[in-house]
């Protein structure tokens, strides 16, 4: 009884080795490598040299183009994840009745979530915000101004980049639609008998029993517009003035381009205790909006 017992936590732990060594080999150890090169200073083809916190140091009170690209990351994230859960949901609202079509929707409405973050699209939405672009020429046969420089605008070049974010709503989608259909009818069916109408079941029953699937969504979503790359290296390259340099961008170009690695994981880490934190805090207010059926 004893040598099968063995030879079924050998077998277990053979299935999940492939897993475990990934994790280590491809996480872990380059995870501790870069917090170690986040205090040295180290150009990839010397030796690293320890300096302490001499990165964030500069990072913090030298380095103002940091803050800049920080401050255009927030912002980004701060409307490009509400306006995408909100078209996800308005979509999965739309959706969530069965029909002949319903399967085709909801592939079409998809496909941007694969497609979207690949260099082909990037450069397919910045030929569309070009001056001659098809967005220019669809305003100017609605005898709308025609000639604005979408992508040569402060004001403009980062609202294509959160349309573009809002335009890949289809993942969110799929997981609201898998959340509706999780709502009991019964609740439905007695407000229909207390004669409710459609805005207050919405916010009285759908909303709170959605909050769990919102909750999932919102911290997936944040996680990945801190990490938007694509966008602004392909579409925009940052400008103009810095106004679209994402802080994965700036890390990249620190990292490989200025053959400043020491400083880029530094800046990683940053990175890392900040979504860390943002991500405890709405965890910490969970609480308070987050309705579970089970309590």
């Amino acid at each position: 009884m004893a040598h099968r017992k063995r030879r079924e936590k050998i077998t277990g732990y053979l299935f999940i080795s492939p897993f475990i060594i990934g994790f280590v080999c491809f996480i872990s150890i380059p995870m501790l490598l870069s917090l170690f090169f986040s205090f040295t200073r180290y150009d990839i083809l010397s030796p690293p040299e320890f300096i302490g916190l001499g990165n964030y140091i500069t990072m913090f009170t030298e380095d103002k183009l940091f803050w800049k690209t920080f401050g255009v990351t927030m912002f980004y994230v701060l409307f490009s994840v509400p306006l995408r859960l909100l078209m996800a949901l308005i979509v999965a609202l739309l959706l969530v009745r069965p029909g002949r079509l319903s399967a085709f929707y909801r592939t079409v409405f998809y496909l941007p979530s694969i497609i979207g973050s690949s260099v082909a699209v990037a450069i397919l939405w910045k030929r569309m915000f070009a001056s001659n672009g098809m967005i220019n020429a669809l305003l100017g046969e609605m005898g709308i101004e025609s000639n604005i420089a979408w992508l040569g605008r402060s004001q403009t070049a980062i609202w294509t980049l959160i349309i573009l974010s809002v335009w890949q709503f289809g993942s969110s989608m799929l997981i609201f639609l898998a959340g509706l259909k999780q709502i009991p009818q019964y609740l439905y069916e007695a407000a229909i008998v207390d004669g409710v109408g459609w805005f207050t079941k919405f916010f009285k029953i759908t909303l709170p029993m959605l909050t769990p699937t919102i909750f999932f969504n919102l911290i997936n979503q944040m996680i990945n517009g801190f990490m938007a790359f694509t966008q602004s290296f392909i579409i925009t390259e940052g400008k103009p003035q810095n106004s679209t340099l994402f802080y994965v961008v700036y890390m990249y170009q620190n990292s490989f381009k200025f053959n400043k690695l020491g400083y880029g994981c530094a800046m990683a880490w940053f990175m890392v205790l900040i979504v860390g934190g943002l991500t405890a805090l709405i965890f910490l207010t969970q609480r308070k909006w987050v309705y579970y059926e089970t309590e």
